[in-house]
């Protein structure tokens, strides 16, 4: 019994240390979803829409219609995009520019956004920090840096938006770029673990003003700006498409048609909810038996040999 366990033991590891060799087969439609003019008449507002998720969300929307403002810290970077988004969708797109950390900031930001266009009805709540990095080796400033931004500026942006659509008496819709590993934990990623499971919880109450609020948890999505900071040598890229089911990272223009339906009046009854987007990546690392998806044919023959065989000692 213990030599045939070796056996399905050493066949496991062998399979496991190989390099997966399973090409992607679940391919990407990155059209626009919605029909066009979706969303003619609503404002939005994206925070770190300068750049990567922030980006391409804020891109769909304008492409369906919507007047979208997006709020960065660096006006060079949201002015750029703002002119390419309005150029490319010829809709009216705003640059804002503050640090969502600073509720000061923020209002000065959502006055301004008043001021060009009025009160947004969608906001997306994209600002975010994060590095890898073992715990032990964070300082407080570090720590605070990921959670002030995270946590502090998602509850400054939506109360600051959110006193503003009661008090007009709007509809509205808030939305929450969070990640897999609120829910799941993860080392090396603490501060920005931590602050997004708070995310959330920060207004259940406001569902009688009409205002809903969802989620969207996203696995891996190969952008620039979160690629340096999280796998800055490229070494985990490899280990993280065969942890995958499906092979693959996802696309920004993905999780921006999801955005874009989940911020939609088509989605009027979806509230309270996280969507996880990951391709499967959290169910496949949660089983304890999920390691056997590298197994080859012919290792599973040796492995149903060596079960049989088992089985047939046990019967004597």
């Amino acid at each position: 019994m213990l030599t045939t366990l070796k056996r399905v033991s050493f066949v496991v590891q062998l399979s496991s240390r190989a390099k997966s060799s399973i090409a992607p087969r679940s391919v990407p439609v990155l059209s626009t979803m919605l029909p066009p003019g979706t969303f003619k008449g609503k404002i939005a507002l994206v925070t770190g829409g300068g750049t990567g998720l922030g980006k391409g969300i804020a891109t769909k929307l304008s492409d369906l219609g919507a007047t979208v403002a997006i709020l960065s810290r660096k006006r060079e970077v949201v002015e750029a995009t703002a002119q390419e988004i309005q150029a490319l969708t010829g809709n009216k797109t705003i640059a804002l520019t503050g640090d969502v950390r600073d509720a000061e900031q923020v209002k000065k930001a959502l006055d301004e956004l008043d001021q060009a266009a009025g009160v947004p009805t969608i906001v997306v709540n994209n600002a975010a920090g994060n590095f890898i990095s073992p715990f032990e080796r964070l300082n407080a400033k570090g720590f605070g840096t990921i959670v002030d931004i995270v946590l502090k500026g998602t509850a400054n942006v939506t109360l600051d938006a959110g006193k503003r659509m009661i008090e007009h008496g709007q509809n509205g819709v808030f939305l929450n770029i969070t990640t897999t590993y609120a829910e799941t934990g993860s080392g090396y990623v603490v501060p920005s673990a931590a602050a997004k499971a708070g995310v959330s919880s920060l207004a259940v109450e406001w569902g009688k003003y009409g205002i809903r609020f969802v989620g969207i948890a996203p696995g891996p999505i190969k952008t620039k700006g979160a690629f340096d900071r999280l796998d800055p040598s490229g070494a985990f890229e490899e280990i993280m498409l065969q942890n995958n089911p499906l092979k693959r990272f996802g696309e920004v223009d993905e999780l921006a048609n999801l955005a874009s339906y989940m911020t939609s009046d088509y989605a009027s009854w979806l509230n309270g909810e996280i969507i996880r987007f990951d391709g499967g990546e959290t169910v496949a690392n949660a089983g304890e038996f999920n390691m056997f998806g590298s197994v080859s044919k012919e290792k599973w023959d040796d492995l149903e040999a060596a079960i049989r065989e088992s089985n047939a000692k046990s019967k004597k």
